[in-house]
Order: structure tokens, then C-alpha cells, then sequence
């Protein structure tokens, strides 16, 4: 019985790589499975790897200790504890996230799903919930789906953690932070999230991780966080597909 199942299954699969065959999430071109990149793609995508910052997960341009802490960090400490980003900010990297965001690219979920948990496991297996940052109801009508959403449930999955899609909510509709400086980033996005209804209960005590797709300053995520901290979570860490990466990396 589990052998024909399997073998249906499989049937299934194939017919289903016929009639929408496995295209590259980077180029479009066809590669062997759904929600992989080709050759080319994969060598030109700048993946963040140890060693980096303990706190905002910024590479480091040579080892320095698994708990080494940036300058950066030391100085100004964000109010999420950890934070870690699949790869830098690029032009192969934009546009991967931008078939996905824009493009409607849905099936690419999945597979960025499981590149999060690879560099985020150590962060899941001590979580309790995952929850996305939000986007404005007007924005949300006008793109039909929030890729950070997306992003959280396919992650959730995988992670077992529990997915809270609306634990925030973002109250006020801010200008793209495309362009802005970090000061005016962080302007931008204070006092624009807020707990969803029952959000403290849900938060009080609970280590919660925000999945988003970018981070340029980490603006979005601080403000996420300080509404989570401020109703009692215990840890708040960040998940993200790109990071913008300052050039040399992150100093001690």
C-alpha cells in the first residue's frame, strides 16, 4: 500500500514538472527541481557565512570567536537579540527577491523557507512563535499578498514553530524607505507597528522570530522588535532572506 502510494505521488510529481516544468528562481531558465537556482544564478549569489556578529549577524572579515559582537552592537544594541540574514544584498540577490515579490514567484516560498532555517536553526530551536513584519492594509491590496507572510508560514512549517501572521500590525502607511538615510529610515517607521488584538498575551514570555525579506539598516526590525520587548517577550530575533552588508563587513 505505501509503495503505491509512493508511486502515485511520484506520478503526480512528474506530470506536474510536464505541465509546469522547474524554472530557476534567479533567471527563469529550467533547472532539475522547483525552487532551485541554476549553476550560474547559485555562483553569483553572495551567501553570508560564519564568521559574523553574535547580534546582527553582519560577516566579520576574519574569525574572531564564535560569540565575537561587533563594535556596532556593543555601542548601539538593537532591542532584538539576534539576527541573520541568507546572503548580502546584491544585484543577484535584489532581483531574486524582487521575482518573488513582485513577480508573483510563489513557488520560490519554499525553498527560501528552508534557506532561512539553515542559518536560522539555532535561533528555531529555542523559539516559541514566528510571526512576519507587516505591511499596510493599502499596500497589502495593492500587491495582494505580503511576501514576509509568505515567508513566515512556509518557515513555520518547516520549523514546527507556531506561525502568527497578524501578531503585528502596521498602523500607519509609511513612504517606501527605498532612498532614505538610516535617520530618516528610522523615522520613517517609528510608532508604525502595533500589537495585534490578544498580541500580549500571545507575546508575554515567548521568544518570537520576524521573518522579513530585507534589511537595509535594520530600521523595520528594531521598531517591530520594541513593540514585541515592550509587551513582554522574552527574546525577539530576526530572519531575513539579504541584508545590506557595510563594505569590509562588520569591525570588532
Amino acid at each position: 500500500m505505501g509503495n503505491w502510494i509512493g508511486m502515485t505521488l511520484a506520478g503526480f510529481a512528474r506530470a506536474a514538472d510536464i505541465a509546469l516544468p522547474p524554472l530557476c528562481l534567479g533567471c527563469g531558465r529550467g533547472v532539475s527541481a522547483h525552487g532551485a537556482l541554476c549553476g550560474s544564478c547559485w555562483a553569483q549569489v553572495d551567501f553570508i557565512e560564519r564568521p559574523w556578529c553574535a547580534v546582527t549577524g553582519i560577516p566579520f572579515p576574519y574569525e574572531t570567536g564564535e560569540d565575537a559582537v561587533s563594535a556596532a552592537a556593543l555601542v548601539n544594541p538593537p532591542s532584538y537579540a539576534r539576527a541573520r540574514a541568507v546572503m548580502r544584498y546584491s544585484d543577484r540577490s535584489a532581483r531574486l527577491v524582487h521575482r518573488f515579490k513582485y513577480s508573483d514567484r510563489m513557488e520560490a516560498a519554499p525553498a527560501f523557507a528552508r534557506w532561512l532555517l539553515r542559518i536560522g536553526a539555532d535561533i528555531a530551536a529555542d523559539a516559541d512563535i514566528v510571526a512576519p513584519v507587516p505591511l499596510h492594509k493599502r499596500r497589502l491590496f495593492s500587491r495582494r499578498f505580503n511576501q514576509s507572510a509568505e515567508l513566515s508560514r512556509a518557515f513555520a512549517g518547516l520549523s514546527g514553530l507556531s506561525n502568527m501572521p497578524d501578531l503585528l500590525v502596521r498602523v500607519r502607511a509609511t513612504r517606501p524607505q527605498v532612498g532614505l538615510s538610516g535617520d530618516q529610515r528610522r523615522r520613517n517607521v517609528a510608532g508604525a507597528f502595533r500589537l495585534g488584538p490578544g498580541g500580549e498575551t500571545l507575546v508575554r514570555n515567548r521568544h518570537v522570530v520576524l521573518i522579513d525579506d530585507v534589511m537595509t539598516t535594520g530600521a523595520t526590525a528594531e521598531s517591530c522588535a520594541r513593540v514585541l520587548v515592550a509587551a513582554g517577550a522574552r527574546e525577539v530575533s530576526v530572519l531575513c532572506l539579504a541584508r545590506v552588508v557595510p563594505p569590509g563587513g562588520a569591525s570588532i
